[in-house]
């Protein structure tokens, strides 16, 4: 049974070009997102067959809630919060120390709410990273200074408006370089350099290091999904998880397409049958 792909078209760097291509060459059937479906109800009707979603992370989360294509994007939300799974990932995790609150909690009273990365020799950092708890990232993750902090500062009143949005804030880290590995059931089956500033692929090997590192994490977390992305990253000369992120929401940068386009496809024709 062939494998339908539905695809939002300009929400990844590369257009998805290379995974299209792969997905024709393997006899699987692509069909084009379009917004218009939610006002319209006129989603292809695509149920009893293998779907594989991929869209932006809202796109993503509304389909995998309301749609009944299966399995869809693997984007459930509370499965790919920080807060879901950092504990369980601390022994790799970039940040070791790290706390949840809020924007408006942070906003007003920062120092009550960085308590959890207070240490003998810093009682109030000047400067941490901020992080939204979802996976869905109503803002970017970034640096802020803990002194006259506003809630624009972190795009309050731009994207979101809700001062309760759930983040994480951690220690300000120094990342040299990043990768994006795709694991299905356990195990990494492609991976990729890559520039966060741009959103490029960057060359490597395949089977290096940090690939090592993400099988072994693969290996060891409690998957939020069958199918997901985990990214790797180097600071200080080590390496460590960065984050978890949702397949159908995610850059695949120079991720190999044909692998992709096997395992995943095989992984949701199995599923299908079930």
């Amino acid at each position: 049974m062939a494998t339908t792909w539905v695809i939002e078209r300009r929400v990844f760097a590369s257009g998805d070009d290379h995974l299209l291509a792969a997905i024709r060459e393997a006899g699987d059937t692509v069909v084009e997102w379009s917004d218009d479906w939610w006002e319209s109800s006129a989603w292809p009707q695509l149920e009893g067959r293998p779907v594989l979603v991929r869209a932006s992370l809202g796109n993503a989360a509304r389909i995998q809630q309301e749609l009944p294509w299966r399995p869809g994007p693997f984007c459930n939300p509370q499965a790919f919060r920080a807060s879901a799974y950092y504990a369980s990932a601390q022994p790799w995790l970039l940040h070791r120390t790290f706390g949840f609150t809020t924007v408006g909690c942070l906003v007003a009273d920062p120092r009550a709410a960085l308590q959890a990365l207070e240490s003998s020799t810093q009682k109030h950092p000047e400067r941490v990273f901020v992080r939204p708890d979802s996976p869905l990232k109503p803002f970017s993750g970034r640096v802020v200074a803990t002194d006259s902090l506003r809630l624009s500062d972190l795009d309050h009143g731009y994207y979101y408006d809700d001062e309760n949005l759930p983040i994480v804030v951690a220690p300000v880290r120094t990342v040299n370089r990043e990768w994006r590995f795709v694991v299905v059931n356990g195990r990494v089956i492609a991976g990729s350099a890559y520039s966060a500033d741009g959103r490029r692929p960057l060359p490597d090997d395949p089977a290096g290091p940090a690939w090592q590192l993400a099988q072994k994490i693969a290996q060891g977390l409690p998957a939020p999904a069958p199918v997901y992305v985990l990214d790797v990253c180097e600071s200080d000369g080590e390496l460590y998880l960065l984050e978890l992120n949702p397949f159908g929401g995610a850059d695949l940068y120079a991720c190999d397409p044909t692998a992709i386009v096997r395992e995943v496809g095989a992984m949701a024709r199995t599923a299908t049958r079930a």
